[in-house]
């Protein structure tokens, strides 16, 4: 019965390519993301393990607002404590912070968050082992810095150029003393790293003389664990020390962590990959198998049991799924090849290091690509074994029964209201459990469509027939006939689809109708033209707000400053220090009660949902402690309705002042006469000094800031789809082959009566049509069902939440789907067309 199935294998080779395809791709990705994965996490365990090579100790500080003596990190006089304890060779001082430079054209290099500063500290030979110089040698002076290499080549620096850098204050100019490589974890992730003299540092990022961590080498012989030991005890209450390996191990540890997560997501997409190339396997199988009817019946005939021919299939499938798993292993390597170089186009840095194919992989790679094909032929194996040797006597095809679907239909109806209930139940429920609901009920109401998808098949298409008929003739009629005959693998074909279609579309609904939200929430709240922040997302410096104050043109500015208190009940309360006057030019602030000019008599503004939660209201006066552990008194001045672009209380910012060391200004609301323009945006650049670190957005930048985001995780969703999508049109491929081939005489008959090639290639393209627009219609409906349930269970977080179809992208669905079916039917029809009629007539 093996060599039986070997043979079968082979001699319909052209059959099962489209299902060899389908687990190519499906293993293929799980194999790729495997081996991408190990890859990654090997490179940056090596990266990490590396920089702390020749790190004894490694020391961080954390600053202790309550204890002033320590709340500044490592003392220089600390520092020289442990340089002198025994095995230490030498201590290194580390202070760091953002830092951005400027290119030729005054733009950022790299990205804003991992762009960083930080101090040159030379040992005793006169270098720093953290960085290896291939130009130059590290700053010494006030007005020096070294710039790691990939940063002085995008910026076209070379030694001795004067280079602009921009911290969290105003940009400055100085002399580049030398170039370098490093292993730093910033440079890797495609930001830039910038090193200045230890005193410009310190007075940059800390305090002078203080040192944020440190990192200690030993002597030769010395034991790290005795240095840990004897270090410990001369650091302050703020610090803490681990062993480099130690830290290099937690490091470690963390990259498998982060990356796990991302293997995971990667696998739950294959894993939808799979899932759809069974329909198209088992779809395969069942009509191999249905074609074969007469010769599994004389194999019944000569006696084999019911158990050798389910086997015998079961081998075929083994033998698919061996070849399939082997290309697609090779595939998956190639995958994960194309992934780190497609990292690399896109600027993320990846450390070098070989390609890791280790057994998990290969193993993952041939289960997987085995079992799920085996278990997709299991039913068309069972339904062979139930041939009858009778059948032998019949000299065609079997053809396609009308076996009853009362049973199919009723557990498909019970299933999917299952699933239905669950997803109502959890848009209802809201916030995790009933996103849980939602998960389970999505589960159960999609098995459940696929089930009845063969019910709903003649009555969907059945409205589409008439628009066949008119336009298209006879050919029209056929394709519609033709897509209905055998509803179980119109089914079967169309659920591929809309898997894929119900996934794309949900994540669709849900992106469009948040993006929708906080699009109006944007539009509705800010009336500033220009909103000013660091690339970094950090703070801006006060000498910004200082310069929008006085450009030209500028009709009203307002800081975001961040401030902490504490009210009665000890609890911390979030504020904005404003500029009066100027908030509500550029925010929306609507007043419920009170006047909101009383800030600028000292007062604060609260939101309705705090006031309402601390039974605040306006003339009521509260005590409070600042962060600066000051007490004082506030009196309310105001109530306004909650907004997310302000803070649950506002002050002006002559409140703060006295009891902020340094003003956290997250953000700088700008109105300027005559609205936006090119003009008047060039203004506030060349006030705020040309500063590559701060942007500067107008009010379309503000919408795309906040829902970009969303677009961008919408566009990774689909390319992550995409591969489930593509098993699925060749699902819709093999159906309509294998099927001409099976209605190889009706084809030769209908050509016998007059029906030219270009008509049953016609024929053929609108069966494809109708079937892949079927499979869209169902995943679209089920998508949007699912895209409204999720979006319920968080929309009293996000104001003005309201449920959006994306019309727009449901006609782009609808019109891919019907050239997915065209171009499917491509080599269907074109075979069908070429058919001899008088062989076809006599053919079995």
């Amino acid at each position: 019965m093996f060599r039986t199935a070997l043979r079968n294998v082979l001699a319909h080779k052209a059959r099962l390519l489209m299902t060899v395809l389908a687990v190519m791709l499906g293993v293929a990705f799980v194999s790729g993301t495997l081996v991408f994965a190990d890859t990654l996490s090997n490179a940056f365990r090596n990266q990490s393990a590396k920089s702390y090579d020749d790190v004894a100790v490694a020391i961080t500080s954390y600053a202790d607002p309550d204890d002033g003596k320590d709340a500044h990190g490592l003392s220089r006089k600390t520092l020289d404590k442990i340089a002198a304890v025994d095995g230490v060779d030498a201590a290194y001082g580390r202070v760091d912070g953002f830092a951005g430079v400027a290119d030729p054209d005054g733009k950022l290099i790299g990205v804003g968050w991992s762009n960083k500063g930080a101090n040159y500290a030379p040992g005793k030979d006169g270098k720093d082992p953290a960085y290896t110089f291939t130009d130059g040698s590290g700053p010494v002076q006030d007005d020096q810095i070294a710039l790691d290499k990939e940063s002085a080549a995008k910026g076209e620096y070379k030694v001795g150029d004067r280079v602009r850098v921009a911290t969290n204050g105003p940009v400055k100019e100085y002399t580049l003393s030398g170039v370098f490589t490093t292993e730093d974890g910033a440079v890797n992730a495609g930001g830039s790293l910038v090193l200045f003299d230890t005193a410009v540092a310190q007075k940059q990022y800390l305090k002078p003389g203080y040192f944020a961590s440190a990192t200690l080498t030993a002597a030769p012989g010395a034991d790290d664990a005795k240095i840990l030991k004897a270090v410990k005890p001369l650091l302050p209450d703020s610090a803490e020390a681990q062993t480099g390996q130690a830290l290099a191990d937690e490091q470690a540890r963390q990259i498998e962590e982060g990356l796990g997560s991302l293997k995971q997501v990667l696998l739950g997409f294959a894993g939808i990959a799979l899932f759809v190339g069974i329909f198209l396997i088992s779809n395969t199988f069942t009509m191999l198998v249905s074609q074969r009817t007469k010769e599994i019946a004389l194999m019944r005939a000569v006696g084999a049991s019911r158990r050798q021919i389910t086997r015998s299939v079961l081998a075929e499938a083994a033998v698919v799924g061996l070849v399939a798993s082997v290309i697609g292993f090779v595939l998956g390597i190639g995958l994960a090849v194309g992934l780190r170089s497609g990292m690399a186009a896109f600027d993320m840095k990846m450390p070098g290091g070989p390609l890791i194919v280790s057994a998990t992989p290969v193993l993952a790679a041939l289960g997987v690509g085995v079992l799920i094909t085996v278990l997709a032929a299991w039913l068309p194996g069972r339904r062979a074994a139930k041939i009858p040797p009778v059948a032998a006597m019949n000299s065609v095809h079997a053809v396609a029964t009308t076996k009853s679907l009362v049973l199919r239909n009723s557990i498909g109806a019970a299933v999917t209201a299952l699933g239905a209930t669950g997803i109502v139940l959890g848009a209802s429920s809201g916030g995790d459990d009933g996103r849980m609901y939602i998960a389970a009920g999505a589960f159960f109401a999609l098995i459940g469509v696929i089930i009845l998808i063969p019910l709903l098949s003649r009555p969907v298409i059945a409205l589409v027939r008439p628009l066949l008929v008119g336009p298209f003739g006879v050919a029209g009629k056929l394709a519609g006939q033709n897509a209905v005959r055998n509803p179980r693998r119109t089914g079967a074909t169309a659920s591929a689809l809309a898997i894929g279609l119900t996934l794309v579309t949900g994540l669709s609904v849900l992106g469009v109708t948040v993006g929708t939200a906080i699009d109006k929430m944007t539009t509705d709240n800010i009336k500033a033209d220009y909103m000013v922040s660091m690339a970094n997302g950090g703070p801006l410096d006060q000498s910004a707000l200082t310069a929008l104050e006085k450009a030209k043109g500028v009709s009203a500015v307002s800081p975001q400053q961040s401030v902490y208190f504490q009210d009665e009940d000890k609890d911390y309360v979030s504020a904005s220090a404003v500029t009066p006057g100027d908030i509500e030019k550029v925010l929306n602030v609507d007043v419920v009660s009170g006047d909101i000019g009383s800030l600028a008599e000292g007062r604060i503004a609260v939101a309705e949902k705090t006031a309402r939660s601390k039974g605040w209201k306006p003339g009521d006066t509260v005590p409070v402690t600042f962060d600066d552990d000051k007490k004082g008194r506030l009196e309310v001045g105001a109530v306004f309705k909650g907004s997310e672009f302000l803070s649950p209380v506002l002050m002006d910012t002559k409140v703060a002042k006295p009891h902020e060391l340094k003003p956290s200004i997250q953000q700088i609301f700008v109105k300027v006469d005559g609205g936006q323009s090119s003009a008047n945006e060039k203004v506030l650049i060349d006030a705020l000094g040309d500063n590559p670190a701060i942007t500067v957005m107008d009010r379309q930048d503000i919408r795309n800031e906040f829902g970009g985001v969303i677009n961008t995780m919408l566009n990774i969703m689909y390319g992550l789809l995409a591969m489930a999508l593509i098993i699925a049109v060749l699902g819709v491929v093999n159906t309509l082959a294998m099927s001409v081939f099976e209605r190889q005489q009706e084809i030769g008959m209908l050509r016998a009566i007059g029906l030219d090639r270009r008509r049953v290639k016609r024929m053929v393209r609108l069966e494809a049509v109708v079937i892949s627009v079927f499979g869209a219609v169902v995943g679209i409906g089920l998508g949007s069902f699912l895209g409204w349930a999720i979006g319920e269970t968080f929309a009293d977080q996000i104001p003005g939440y309201a449920l959006v179809l994306p019309w727009d992208r449901i006609g782009i669905f609808l019109v891919l789907a019907g050239l997915v079916g065209v171009l499917a039917a491509l080599w269907p029809a074109r075979n069908a067309a070429r058919l001899n009629m008088l062989n076809a007539i006599k053919a079995e």
